[in-house]
């Protein structure tokens, strides 16, 4: 058999048309989200070596756990914007981990409000995107029951 006749399953889906652009913001937002971590961690890293914190092993364990987590987002973002379909569930994980994170932010008393708020957003909207059926249509995801035989 030809190429032609028996196309791979990992094939990604680019040929059945451009990437919806509810699929483009979800890979933006999961970007933004994997981004703002390795910023966090980043900052931890140099207050942990450059300034004085109680503990210095804590912080920069603290940095290098934000920047390793920081991977999961970025790399959904990777296979969203390749439509993958393997990568909508670790987008979808990542927005559930920041609801409780931004819940969290809410209730201190300080100038973590507002990020509490935007993590809220975004973590919303992004799981508004992932689970929209154009979404799941365009990942090439098939329902239960639903694979091709």
């Amino acid at each position: 058999m030809s190429s032609e006749q028996n196309p791979t399953p990992n094939t990604p889906a680019e040929a059945e048309g451009p990437r919806p652009r509810r699929l483009t913001c979800a890979a933006a937002l999961a970007a933004l989200e994997g981004a703002a971590l390795v910023a966090g961690g980043v900052w931890l890293l140099v207050l942990g070596v450059a300034g004085e914190p109680d503990d210095r092993q804590q912080a920069v364990t603290l940095a290098v756990t934000f920047i390793a987590l920081a991977l999961l987002p970025l790399l959904a973002a990777r296979g969203l914007l390749l439509r993958r379909g393997w990568s909508r569930g670790p987008a979808v994980i990542t927005q559930i981990m920041a609801l409780p994170v931004a819940y969290s932010l809410l209730q201190a008393d300080s100038a973590a409000i507002p990020a509490g708020i935007a993590l809220a957003v975004v973590a919303l909207t992004a799981l508004i995107l992932l689970l929209n059926p154009a979404t799941t249509k365009a990942l090439g995801i098939k329902g239960p029951g639903r694979a091709e035989r």
